[in-house]
């Protein structure tokens, strides 16, 4: 799995910030916006902590995301106030590339893998006999796939509560968390408390007493 930060709003912490002072002040953008940048964090901070997400949605982020699964990104394009452009297996030719979920193990793992080499030695010869967009019908889950997805800020938030969580996939979960730490490093402010639930708010929505990271 690679997954890159390729583009995001510049300076997403004081958009959000100066978004969110616009609304009850006469000063405008500019003079909003020279405020001290420690003052503007913490104005941030307390208005995320109220739970008024809105104005980070003016903060943008696209990822360029590889080396998934099928399953992953059927799973990933459920999260719908997001863009997503994924690469084709209606047009893109198929290459031997595939994900093995680490809970496949020994003898498992390679009846696992000779099946996966029958199914693309099918589709190489189905190839011959029917166009590309037919012949995609015997591929798996586990095909990889490229994908470039853009998500607001709020989206994000909601994205990896969800997602970093134990209850979510793994192969998704350690999307979720590589996408957190990329934009960790350009937005701290708006994600100093991303994360799942049980490590920002102490609580379990799923109420899975059994989970390891059940709050305490």
């Amino acid at each position: 799995m690679e997954v890159e930060l390729i583009a995001f709003t510049p300076e997403p912490d004081i958009i959000a910030s100066v978004a969110s002072l616009l609304t009850h002040s006469k000063s405008n953008f500019k003079e909003l916006k020279n405020q001290d940048e420690k003052k503007l964090k913490r104005v941030l901070r307390a208005v995320i902590d109220m739970g008024h997400t809105s104005v980070v949605e003016h903060a943008y982020f696209t990822f360029a995301i590889s080396g998934v699964s099928r399953a992953l990104t059927h799973q990933l394009v459920r999260h719908r106030i997001a863009s997503y452009s994924q690469q084709s297996q209606r047009y893109v030719e198929q290459e031997l590339n595939y994900v093995v979920p680490p809970s496949i193990k020994k003898d498992l793992r390679k009846e696992y893998e000779e099946l996966i080499h029958k199914i693309w030695d099918f589709y190489e010869e189905l190839k011959k006999h029917v166009p590309i967009e037919d012949a995609r019908y015997i591929l798996p889950n586990a095909s990889c796939s490229n994908i470039i997805v853009s998500m607001n800020a709020r989206s994000l938030l909601n994205f990896f509560e969800l997602r970093c969580c134990l209850h979510a996939q793994w192969e998704i979960r350690k999307l979720a968390w590589k996408m957190l730490s990329l934009v960790r490093k350009v937005a701290p402010t708006i994600f100093e408390k991303a994360g799942p639930p049980c490590k920002t708010k102490n609580v379990c929505p799923m109420n899975k007493k059994k989970c390891r990271w059940y709050p305490k």
